[in-house]
């Protein structure tokens, strides 16, 4: 092949690229929170400079060296899940430029697994505590096997460091034991709300059911300083939200569809508090004011909640 040819195919591969990112747009959820602070103006034609449909060299070498990834799904009853799954680094590797791959399994107790079938949309979280970079890519499981997992790209962006707590974490000692004990929960007890209220992290996933472009499954992290989740008497969570990156691809899910999964992690013990249920956002008022900082903020009233002690096998350093 001549120089001229080669130049030519690199052109098309590029001009396909953009074709296929073009296909990404803002739902109508996300344009709806946009209007509400004038920035879906701003945001109008830009999907194509933010989101990609695959994966960059930087991206690909950043998930290849991570030890933990979020994960977000949606079950047969339609219950959106949150979860974390861990490896040594190399767990997670990308073939090409549209497949991430997923060398673990997910636990039998994880009840994240059930939306995982091949075909099925998923969402993922790469997340860098030590350095607070992090990559998120939403897609389609193209092949499911009991130790392995295929995702096809369809959506790939990243995300600021804002909110991120540096946390320095190393593999669980083999001494400890590994196995994933699973409580199913009616009400929050004491543990679980401790464990709520002390978070400075947690994980949120949602979706929406588009007519155009079918099921899109998204999850992101949520952070602030320790007490910023409240639970009441009842278990509602109140969560504020701070200002971000404007893209309301969280929030604008909920706008649609009112319903999310939450995962909170124990970094110290490796115990992971799971909770699915349904959301009302709260866009302006009196209660946003009890939150400094917060712009809105959202109620979330869980429906089911799992416990899961030795979920992962990373824990905080002491004292990091």
């Amino acid at each position: 092949m001549n120089a001229n040819a080669i130049r030519q195919a690199q052109a098309m591969t590029m001009i396909e690229r953009f074709a296929a990112d073009a296909v990404v747009r803002w739902h109508v959820g996300e344009r709806a929170l946009q209007h509400t602070i004038g920035a879906d103006q701003v945001f109008a034609g830009l999907e194509s400079r933010i989101f990609h449909t695959q994966l960059s060299e930087q991206q690909r070498i950043f998930f290849s060296c991570l030890s933990l990834l979020v994960i977000g799904s949606v079950d047969d009853e339609g219950l959106v899940w949150a979860t974390v799954v861990s490896g040594s680094p190399g767990f997670l590797s990308s073939p090409n430029t549209r497949t991430l791959s997923i060398g673990t399994a997910l636990s039998e107790a994880d009840p994240a697994r059930k939306g995982l079938h091949s075909g099925e949309s998923v969402a993922l979280l790469g997340i860098d505590f030590a350095t607070r970079r992090r990559y998120r890519v939403n897609g389609k499981v193209v092949a499911s096997a009991s130790s392995h997992m295929d995702i096809r790209t369809a959506q790939v962006f990243g995300n600021c460091p804002k909110y991120i707590k540096v946390r320095h974490v190393v593999g669980r000692p083999a001494s400890t034991d590994p196995v994933d004990g699973r409580e199913e929960l009616s009400v929050l007890d004491g543990d679980a709300r401790s464990l709520i209220e002390r978070a400075e992290t947690f994980f949120v996933g949602s979706y929406v059911d588009l007519p155009d472009t079918g099921r899109q499954v998204d999850v992101s992290h949520r952070g602030g300083p320790a007490g910023f989740v409240r639970a009441s008497q009842n278990g509602t969570l109140t969560v504020p939200d701070y200002s971000g990156n404007r893209f309301f691809n969280t929030l604008g899910n909920f706008a649609v569809n009112p319903l999310a999964g939450l995962a909170f992690a124990d970094f110290e013990q490796g115990t992971l508090l799971q909770l699915s249920g349904a959301v009302e956002l709260v866009l302006d008022g009196p209660d946003i004011d009890a939150y400094p900082g917060a712009e809105r903020l959202w109620r979330f009233v869980p429906r089911t909640v799992v416990r899961r002690h030795s979920a992962f096998d990373l824990l905080q350093l002491k004292g990091a």
